[in-house]
């Protein structure tokens, strides 16, 4: 048997008047998905639970089966751990997104326009956070550059007592000043923060983003912050060997700490111009090569809902439908294979950011059918009455034979 979970960040929403009282989901064209509903297990599952934030960290955790409660330490410290940086016992790592921010003098003033600086190439972003660590760094506090506008810091000796830090996708088109909760311990950050946006405004990289219409990337933002924590090696926890393959530093992470194979493609961006193929490809190649498990995850979904792009966050769940989920079933036509999709989280395009809601998943196994519904929805999912309240527990579902 064959295992492959399709996680489709983000993917679960609300009905929208502008969709015809429907969702996005209920929207797309996904014939894939919707002919494995027919015979497949169809359910709700809670992967966040309530009084945590409902972060694709904490809910890619458990969908993957590692209780939250355990294994999580905070989301930083696995993406650093993508990129190759060996945390100490007292390090603490934080996420340094590159964001823009408007003009006003005063920096507490300022409003944040774009979380992501228009979606910066990583070479871009390369060069500034290169021109930031020779500007910034020191014996205590150290950058490293990730994929676009993910970044890390690492603060030797540090705290996690630094206040209330905010993830900024929560917070595009608002006033920062409410925002910067920032407590005494971390006046270091407020400040590096500031001293940032003076070094980044005039950078020629971003004098010349400006000048094709961009979005320049002028400021970090930080927050994230965690402490490195040992995962479980999943062949160990499920006796099954495993792939993961994301464009983003945090599955990334996850899939090094777990002693997965971390399979990169080319031309994986973590939005909707990412290589859809390219990753069918990699799953295919993980699986015929011997794996027993591949996990794909797909991000656009997710950064569709948080820019508000309606027909765009249709468009990738179409898109993931027809070049990954439609190339990985031809490819094992014929053979014992297991699928689970489902969101980590929803994305409410109303909301632009995650909510702890229960997402719909699906199961299909080749070997045993079932009775479901006409199509994979939110709504088909809750009428089934299945409901798996402890989301931890759902892969070793999938995984049982």
């Amino acid at each position: 048997m064959k295992y492959v979970v399709l996680l489709c960040d983000g993917m679960a929403d609300l009905k929208r008047e502008d969709l015809g009282d429907n969702t996005p989901m209920g929207c797309a064209k996904k014939p894939n998905m919707d002919t494995l509903a027919k015979t497949a297990e169809i359910g709700l599952v809670k992967t966040v639970v309530d009084g945590i934030k409902p972060g694709s960290d904490v809910a890619n955790l458990s969908v993957l089966g590692y209780d939250p409660a355990i294994y999580y330490s905070g989301r930083s410290p696995l993406e650093a751990g993508s990129i190759g940086i060996d945390m100490k016992p007292t390090d603490v790592s934080f996420r340094a997104n590159l964001v823009t921010l408007s003009d006003e003098a005063v920096y507490e003033d300022k409003t944040i326009l774009d979380y992501c600086a228009d979606d910066i190439s990583t070479e871009e972003a390369a060069e500034l956070m290169k021109f930031i660590a020779e500007k910034l760094d020191t014996d205590v506090f150290h950058y490293y550059s990730g994929v676009s506008y993910r970044h890390c810091l690492i603060w030797n000796n540090g705290t996690l007592d630094v206040g209330t830090l905010t993830p900024p996708h929560d917070i595009t088109g608002k006033p920062i000043k409410e925002y910067l909760g920032f407590n005494d311990n971390s006046k270091p950050l407020l400040e590096m923060m500031k001293k940032s946006y003076d070094l980044l405004k005039d950078h020629p990289v971003n004098k010349a983003r400006e000048a094709k219409g961009l979005r320049p990337a002028n400021s970090l933002w930080f927050w994230g912050e965690g402490v490195r924590k040992s995962l479980m090696p999943f062949t160990e926890k499920y006796g099954k060997t495993g792939a993961m393959i994301s464009a983003v530093d945090l599955l990334k992470g996850i899939g090094k700490f777990t002693e997965m194979d971390v399979i990169n493609v080319n031309g994986a961006t973590g939005y909707i111009d990412t290589n859809f193929s390219g990753k069918a490809e990699a799953a295919i190649k993980a699986l015929k090569d011997g794996r027993d498990f591949v996990y794909i995850h797909v991000e656009a979904p997710d950064e569709c809902g948080h820019r508000f792009e309606v027909q765009n966050k249709i468009k990738a769940i179409e898109l993931i439908d027809e070049l990954i989920l439609g190339p990985v079933l031809k490819a094992f036509q014929g053979e014992e294979l297991k699928v689970l999709i489902c969101p980590d989280h929803p994305t409410p395009l109303a909301l632009k950011t995650h909510t702890n809601a229960p997402v719909p998943y699906l199961i299909w196994n080749s070997t045993k059918p079932e009775n479901g519904v006409d199509c994979f929805t939110e709504e088909a999912a809750e009428k089934t009455g299945r409901y798996v309240e402890i989301g931890h527990t759902l892969m070793e579902h999938f995984l049982s034979e």
